[in-house]
């Protein structure tokens, strides 16, 4: 009876989903037929998402974050079909993206099956850079990218999507690399990989130079592709960083992928010499307005890869701006532009290493190396060594570094931590070198070597996150928790 219902359920959702998408003409010419539609899929999600248990242990204001960043996450639907897109495209956002990824958090019976024999959850995403090579040379690529021939086989890209898809229900994957678009291997690229698993939504991280009109075509055709293209800020910060003429190649990019009806938006990286410009409403207007981006990624600068320097970073001044700044683009102008940093309310605080309450992710790099984080580059595995063994991606889950980590981040929530200072490495460095002195996980690259072997680098980024806690707690305890201010640990009471 139960499996009746749910093959109904799925035919009634695939029936509706081709009405919309055979009608999407007349949305972007209707604002209440947009309404309809999007209150309709509001009603539906709440019948569909699985039950949250975490929800009412939540402190308010964490909550609070939550429903706003959904709203914006609801306007920029509204733009989906106020827009034109191709078809396909709308039917792997509808289905893939935003009921098989962000209602139903992934394949439920995968799910089920790794809870019970972990007695957590599984990974949701994962972080792929399939190849370093790279035709730009970026001033502080924390890849070093170039051109290189280091990357993975084609059969293991392969094997590592439909592993997470079967062991973890991973329905959305993140591409980075290198380029993604310059990444071959046995014949095939990232675009062939979208073709094999169209259950998956791929989302990649690119320059958006190499975007032609034949490579545009074919992702509206397939549907399940999303590219986040790379700015610095307008042309000057662009090109001083990305080289001459980049930015130009990106807007003609940009131009061509709005012709094919292709979902794109666009990635940041905000330094110390840039943060105000990109978060600008200039810059804001001529991005999501004028080239049609529909969604933002905003980095702050880590001090990691190529001429790694503390003196890129924004100050913890900054960084406090960009927070009450970002949330004024969510709240009042229903932008999905989301910091990584400083929206860690709406993630539940940090997902490295694969988090056991849901939602956390690993990051495996060209040579096969899994990391915690795209942005710890230590390693204690190595996916080509795993699978030479006969094992799994659960075998790589299961590392003690990581499982020590998803301890750590337990622990902080359990605590009520500080979750505008979520990062391990830029906010918690000193817990991540006691990490890495127990567990001894390989650098991933020279870079990497070298930090760990720099005092100053260590005494830097650990000054940084006390500055930094030292502006926020206030506002999380008062705020987020809705609480007078706690003596911080080892202070003197009376």
């Amino acid at each position: 009876m139960h499996n009746g219902m749910e093959a109904l359920s799925d035919t009634a959702f695939s029936w509706g989903l081709e009405c919309i998408v055979r009608t999407a003409p007349l949305y972007s010419r209707s604002a209440w037929l947009r309404h309809g539609v999007l209150n309709t899929g509001k009603y539906l999600s709440t019948h569909i998402r699985p039950a949250d248990s975490q929800k009412s242990s939540l402190p308010p204001g964490v909550l609070t974050d939550q429903a706003e960043f959904g709203q914006a996450f609801m306007q920029t639907f509204d733009r989906v079909l106020a827009r034109r897109l191709s078809e396909e495209t709308l039917r792997k956002i509808s289905r893939d993206l935003i009921l098989g990824a962000l209602v139903e958090g992934g394949s439920q019976s995968a799910i089920s099956r790794f809870s019970s024999q972990y007695g957590m959850k599984p990974p949701s995403t994962l972080t792929i850079s399939p190849g370093k090579t790279c035709n730009l040379q970026c001033v502080g690529c924390y890849a070093n990218a170039g051109a290189t021939a280091e990357k993975l086989t084609w059969s293991t890209f392969d094997r590592i999507i439909t592993e997470a898809k079967t062991a973890w229900g991973v329905r959305f994957l993140v591409i980075s690399g290198g380029e993604p678009l310059a990444y071959r291997s046995e014949g095939k690229g990232l675009l062939d990989a979208a073709e094999k698993h169209p259950d998956v939504y791929f989302m990649f991280y690119t320059n958006g130079t190499l975007i032609d009109e034949q490579t545009a075509q074919r992702m509206a055709a397939l549907g399940n592709v999303t590219p986040a293209i790379s700015v610095e800020g307008w042309r000057e910060r662009t090109d001083e960083r990305r080289g001459p003429g980049v930015f130009d190649q990106v807007l003609a990019a940009m131009e061509r992928l709005r012709r094919a009806g292709v979902f794109f938006g666009i990635s940041l990286t905000a330094t110390r010499h840039n943060a105000e410009e990109i978060f600008s409403d200039e810059f804001l207007d001529y991005f999501f307005e004028k080239q049609g981006a529909f969604y933002g990624w905003a980095f702050h600068y880590m001090p990691i890869g190529r001429s790694y320097t503390l003196d890129l970073m924004p100050t913890p001044q900054q960084r406090l701006w960009m927070w009450k700044r970002s949330w004024e683009i969510v709240r009042e102008r229903k932008i999905f532009l989301a910091d990584f940093w400083n929206h860690a309310t709406v993630t539940n605080g940090c997902i490295a290493g694969g988090r056991a309450r849901g939602g956390g992710y690993l990051y495996i790099d060209w040579n096969g190396a899994v990391s915690p984080c795209v942005f710890v580059p230590y390693s204690p595995v190595n996916v080509n060594d795993i699978y030479a063994k006969g094992g799994t991606l659960n075998d790589i889950w299961a590392d003690p570094f990581f499982a020590d980590i998803r301890g750590w981040q337990e622990d902080y929530m359990q605590s009520s931590g500080n979750w505008l200072a979520p990062c391990l490495n830029r906010d918690h460095h000193r817990v991540l070198r006691q990490l890495v002195a127990r567990h001894e996980p390989d650098p991933m690259d020279e870079n990497a070597g070298m930090a760990l072997l720099d005092p100053e680098y260590a005494h830097g980024l650990e000054r940084y996150g006390e500055a930094y806690d030292d502006l926020t707690e206030p506002i999380w305890n008062e705020h987020y928790l809705q609480s007078q201010p706690r003596e911080k640990a080892g202070a003197s009471s009376s």
